[in-house]
């Protein structure tokens, strides 16, 4: 009877299914530490991670992002080129200096891993390629600009229909802005990408706003727990993270890993305690609204696709995954 309860045990095991994210990402300190947290849970694979304009150049973020994988020992996961600027380039950027002009608090690193680690292979060919192998098994997960799950679903219309799910983190919900009056940086770096992708992906779509994030804040004392354990990816946070922790407290904010909240929602599906579901787009011509959320609570967009828009959390279960994350 034990040894045919431990076979049982053992093929349960052996066949149960990791979640398979691709990672979409403009790595900057929030993005270094969403990273984190998938590579540290047993239960995910990360298929690979592409690249996009956002919190600085392209070149600094295939450098930031291998910096992460260096740190975390896991340079075996793919990372892909993707957009350079907004699909609109004759728009206004908004190139991103809270977490340093290199995205990672100008921190030097002389054993940085060099740019012939990055993949030949574009970053939207291999979101495609990536989807089309897996259909219906990978969860996207979007921290940066949506310029490349824009580009993707152009080049390749049913896209989104092979997505397990989608996990935004951008937007606002309380026309608070936070690189304009009434925009979140995400969607202002890009808000004709924003608008397609919200228009056109008909897979499950979650986002986490900027003002749901802010909301969720955590005190800098659990920060100093976070980054004060023994280890070489701690310490590697800390020294990264330096500079925007001292800008945010400067500004009297908490501890705010707004993309690890996407990343935590889309490994745990427990971690959502309440959410709202409804149409939305992306205002793209407003003087001062140009990049917002729009939530269509009068049901005049008449859109079937809708979002599912995060609302409450389980804190506890969201800081023990970042502990985790850097053990």
């Amino acid at each position: 009877m034990y040894i045919l309860l431990g076979l049982k045990n053992f093929f349960y095991i052996a066949c149960r299914m990791k979640k398979k994210l691709i990672l979409d990402m403009d790595t900057g300190v929030d993005d270094g530490l969403a990273i984190m947290v998938a590579l540290a849970d047993p239960d995910v694979e990360v298929l690979g991670i592409t690249c996009c304009h956002g919190n600085t150049t392209l070149e600094n973020v295939l450098k930031n992002t291998l910096r992460v994988l260096q740190a975390c020992n896991r340079l075996d996961i793919p990372v892909y080129r993707g957009c350079a600027s907004p699909l609109l380039t004759l728009k206004q950027q908004y190139p991103g200096t809270f977490y340093g002009k290199d995205g990672l608090g100008d921190v030097p690193d002389p054993d940085a891993p060099g740019l012939e680690l990055v993949q030949k292979k574009k970053a939207v060919q291999a979101m495609i390629d990536i989807v089309k192998e897996n259909p219906g098994e990978v969860t996207l997960v979007a921290t940066a600009s949506l310029t490349n799950l824009a580009v993707a679903v152009q080049l390749a219309p049913s896209f989104h229909k092979k997505l397990k799910a989608l996990y935004i983190m951008g937007g606002n919900i309380d026309s608070r802005g936070n690189i304009t009056e009434c925009g979140e940086f995400n969607f202002v770096a890009d808000p004709e990408a924003a608008y397609v992708v919200l228009d056109r992906y008909t897979c499950p779509t979650y986002i986490a706003t900027w003002e749901f994030t802010v909301r969720n804040s955590l005190p800098w004392a659990f920060c100093d727990q976070l980054m004060d354990q023994k280890t070489e990816k701690a310490a590697f946070m800390k020294r990264i993270s330096a500079l925007s922790r001292e800008k945010a407290q400067s500004l009297k904010r908490l501890f705010n890993s707004c993309d690890s909240y996407a990343m935590v929602a889309a490994i745990d599906d427990s971690f959502i305690k309440e959410s709202e579901e409804l149409a939305v787009t992306v205002e793209v011509d407003g003087t001062y609204t140009r990049g917002m959320l729009v939530l269509d609570y009068m049901h005049l967009l008449k859109k079937k696709n809708k979002a599912f828009i995060i609302k409450k959390v389980d804190l506890e279960k969201f800081k023990q995954m970042l502990i985790n994350s850097l053990k």
